[in-house]
């Protein structure tokens, strides 16, 4: 029966050759998918192959950021602007002095510390109405004595100055902020941080309790500047700024948020004999 089926089918190939044609065409691509498939096959179960599946590979270095880049354009302005608070000059580092020159000029030189304000109103007690203008050099220190250092002098209308090449920083703004004028000298640097809460009193207190004493203070401050007529910008760059680093004002930032009432100066150097 089947050698007769045989002879049948090859009967009908015989009489239909363009069937046998389409039928051997798909027979090849038969052989020719199962080979291709064998061979990804092959390729997948070599020898550099994992037991586990492979995850598909892709552009990494496209996909992923580069971590080493430097800080987006909007931050480079303001981190190359902080500086390390300068160390080494002893004047500085010893607790403000009072030195009256001619002119009615009263220096101010070095840290203010607890007590100052007392200090300084007597100072200024000691020389009635001559005293005429503060002239500044100190790295800051007292929050509090310097606000009140400050007030007296808008009370008292004295101009407040900073020499050429000096320094003001920390909580000295707060104290030259109460200058009726207020002049800085070429390349003075003037900056500004946060502020450190130092409680008294207790040896151990909640960190509740100096949270709410670092907000106290950063409000007086606030209503200080603004009672000064310094725009409040300032303050903003004081708490964006570490303890440990001093953003510093450059010459047109000085005018234009009011800290000083006139462009920088410089003052023509002595000739030398």
């Amino acid at each position: 029966m089947a050698s007769a089926l045989n002879r049948r089918v090859h009967a009908w190939l015989a009489d239909n050759p363009d069937e046998s044609i389409l039928r051997w065409v798909f027979r090849t691509i038969i052989v020719v998918t199962f080979g291709v498939v064998a061979a990804d096959l092959v390729e997948l179960n070599g020898p550099h192959a994992s037991s586990d599946t492979a995850p598909p590979q892709f552009d990494v270095q496209r996909q992923q950021p580069d971590v080493e880049a430097e800080p987006p354009s909007v931050l480079a302005p303001l981190l190359k602007r902080l500086m390390p608070l300068p160390q080494g000059d002893r004047a500085l580092q010893q607790p403000i002095q009072f030195e009256l020159r001619g002119g009615g000029r009263l220096y101010a030189t070095g840290t203010i510390t607890p007590g100052s304000a007392r200090a300084f109103t007597d100072e200024v007690e000691r020389h009635g109405e001559y005293v005429k203008a503060i002239v500044l050099n100190s790295p800051g220190g007292s929050v509090a004595d310097a606000l009140a250092m400050g007030r007296l002098i808008r009370t008292r209308k004295f101009a407040t100055e900073i020499e050429a090449g000096k320094y003001c920083a920390s909580s000295c703004p707060l104290v030259f902020a109460g200058g009726i004028e207020r002049r800085a000298g070429e390349r003075a640097i003037i900056g500004v941080h946060q502020i450190a809460a130092v409680p008294t009193g207790a040896a151990t207190v909640r960190a509740t309790d100096d949270m709410s004493l670092a907000q106290n203070i950063s409000a007086r401050c606030q209503r200080y500047l603004a009672d000064m007529g310094i725009d409040l910008k300032v303050w903003v760059h004081a708490m964006e700024t570490p303890h440990d680093q001093l953003f510093t004002f450059k010459p047109d930032e000085l005018k234009s948020l009011n800290i000083v009432t006139s462009a920088p100066e410089s003052r023509p150097e002595k000739p030398r004999t």
